[in-house]
């Protein structure tokens, strides 16, 4: 069998910070370069002299532009206009002119700025986009939002991007559900993100706690949570809930108390550095987000034999979670669903055992030794064809 060794290039905008987009960025270098022997390059826009927060094979070679478009958060409407566009030329000057030196098989853009200008660069490589967020929350234009000129901008802007999007060779999503959410396209494939590590020891399911992992934010449903918590947490006083992110966790702090919530038993933590520890030192994982690109948070907690719940939401968790099997699926935003279900799966240890054997066999499927013959799959089939 002959094994074709490829030249890829990632574009992603930074690999500093903690965010699932640069852990699988840096998971898939890593295995690419290591395991298969490919020739892999990372170009960032953001962070330069910072190092990676994931570990980056030494065999992956990071080349920063060193743009800085964070620095347009802090700038007023003016000046963010005339900085973006004066930053998005010199975008796209610089990775047309490293584009043109690597000369690479695939160019994989994390669908950020580059998707502006990407297809149009002529370095003969094929141009893979890998969205990681639903198509609903994509750049997060507000749907209810009452102001007609925001609404205009909004639907120009989806225009112009499917436009763009349509002149990919090909657009990964994470599941089928967001699959179908792109009627528009027919260059759309379907490969899940793959977990971090398959760790060799489950929880032994004995320490009275519940865990969440996510950030401080609204997407994230630590306020639905805190609600549902709320109205389980006094039948079982041994029980804790402990939630790690980053963020501002003040406004949650500030609900634990108008919920008269045992702040002693309900601890709101920073992040993590050693989230699988954190995952097999519990009981019961809950995902409580009101939309996920994937949830591969799940998917780690089921590897560490966590039995999971999580609200139905938009998208990923319906195709991680087998209902009734590995854990529970609530319909999304449910807070009495949510506070039934965890009540349930405390009170029951024998079902979270079972379910939490099923949940470390099923999370196989995401190792990424499986996930990367998928990409191989696709890497042949555009070079080959």
């Amino acid at each position: 069998m002959v094994v074709n060794k490829y030249k890829i290039v990632f574009c992603a905008p930074a690999l500093y910070s903690t965010g699932g987009v640069e852990r699988v960025v840096s998971i898939k270098a890593n295995y690419f370069a290591k395991i298969l022997d490919y020739d892999v390059t990372v170009i960032a826009t953001e962070g330069i002299g910072k190092p990676s927060f994931f570990p980056l094979s030494e065999r992956v070679r990071v080349i920063n532009l060193g743009l800085d478009f964070e620095e347009l958060w802090h700038q007023p409407f003016y000046k963010k206009v005339f900085l973006y566009l004066k930053k998005q030329r010199l975008y796209k000057k610089y990775l047309t002119s490293e584009l043109l030196r690597i000369r690479p098989d695939v160019t994989i853009s994390v669908l950020r700025r580059e998707i502006n200008f990407i297809t149009r660069i002529k370095d003969g490589s094929k141009k893979v986009g890998e969205l990681h967020v639903n198509r609903r929350n994509y750049r997060n234009f507000e749907a209810g939002d009452s102001n007609i000129l925001k609404q205009l901008f909004a639907k120009l802007w989806m225009r112009n991007l499917i436009g763009h999007l349509k002149e990919l060779d090909r657009m990964v999503v994470l599941t089928e559900s967001e699959k179908k959410a792109w009627p528009e396209l027919c260059n759309v494939s379907v490969i899940p993100d793959p977990l971090a590590i398959r760790p060799k020891d489950c929880s032994l399911l004995n320490r009275k706690r519940v865990i969440s992992v996510g950030r401080y934010a609204y997407q994230k449903g630590v306020d639905l949570l805190l609600q549902a918590w709320a109205k389980i947490e006094k039948n079982y006083p041994e029980w804790e809930l402990i939630y790690y992110g980053q963020g501002d966790k003040t406004p949650y702090v500030q609900q634990i108390k108008e919920l008269g919530i045992d702040h002693s038993r309900c601890k709101l933590e920073g992040k993590t550095t050693d989230v699988m520890k954190e995952l097999r030192d519990s009981s019961l994982f809950v995902l409580s987000s009101r939309f996920e690109g994937f949830g591969m948070v799940l998917a780690e907690a089921m590897a560490c034999g966590l039995p999971v719940i999580s609200f139905d939401c938009k998208s990923g968790p319906g195709e991680i979670i087998s209902e009734g099997e590995d854990g529970y699926l609530v319909p999304a935003e449910n807070v009495d669903g949510l506070a039934e279900r965890m009540s349930y799966m405390i009170a029951n240890p024998e079902l979270r055992s079972r379910f939490g054997r099923n949940a470390f066999q099923n999370s196989s499927r995401f190792e990424i030794d499986g996930i990367a013959k998928q990409w191989v799959q696709l890497f042949d089939e555009l070079v080959n064809n």
